[in-house]
């Protein structure tokens, strides 16, 4: 499976031939102000929560591409009052099985609100079962004990987990969550973009090998086989 990575919490893999999108901002992030946003392809756009740092680009992305955006309802009942026409309102729950493989939302340990100030429902992580691999987005999120539930659900190949700290999950935690899903893959994400959530990459690189695990930080634009 090859992942795409395009800043904060910003990336994309392609299952079974779908490209599918996740927490879009990028026009804002200076970090990835290389990166053409009508250069993206999406089938499916995954909106973790309704926060400016994680949708900012999703209409005008979802209405250039026709993806369907998966976000918690009220999420997709306001995306779809700014156009988007396709859309798929999910909540924590049993799986959902789409054309490329069953997404399950699971709990995020976060807030949510949408960029007009209007409620943004339940935060949301994704569990991904496909036949070319399975992973789990966390999302925005605290460590949670219930993240240990998920192995029992699927065995993963990677996970993608924030690392910044202050708004979210730090390394230590992010090591400990690794442990929780029982996997020692982790893409880390939500790290460098805002001064708060500024780190020592390198440092948290040791960390994770001194744990047994690899922690994998692609750079902007790059593209990784996972």
């Amino acid at each position: 499976m090859k992942l795409s990575f395009y800043g904060h919490a910003t990336f994309s893999v392609e299952v079974k031939g779908k490209k599918i999108l996740f927490d879009p901002f990028i026009s804002p992030n200076p970090l990835a102000k290389h990166i053409d946003i009508n250069s993206i392809e999406a089938d499916y756009i995954f909106i973790s929560h309704g926060h400016g740092d994680h949708i900012a680009d999703a209409v005008q992305i979802a209405k250039r591409t026709n993806a369907t955006c998966v976000a918690a309802a009220e999420v997709a009942g306001w995306l779809q009052k700014q156009g988007v026409e396709k859309t798929h309102g999910m909540n924590h729950g049993g799986f959902f099985s789409f054309d490329f493989g069953k997404v399950k939302g699971v709990n995020a340990i976060h807030s949510s609100g949408l960029p007009d100030g209007s409620y943004g429902g339940n935060p949301l992580g994704f569990v991904f079962v496909t036949d070319e691999g399975n992973f789990y987005f966390a999302g925005d999120t605290a460590l949670t004990a219930d993240m240990q539930l998920i192995p029992g659900w699927t065995k993963l190949n990677f996970s993608v987990m924030p690392i910044g700290s202050n708004y979210t999950m730090d390394v230590a935690d992010a090591i400990r969550a690794s442990d929780f899903v029982n996997c020692d893959t982790v893409v880390g994400i939500h790290y460098d973009t805002f001064p708060a959530i500024k780190i020592d990459k390198e440092e948290a690189k040791r960390n994770f090998e001194t744990a047994g695990k690899k922690l994998l930080l692609p750079g902007i634009g790059e593209t990784i086989d996972i």
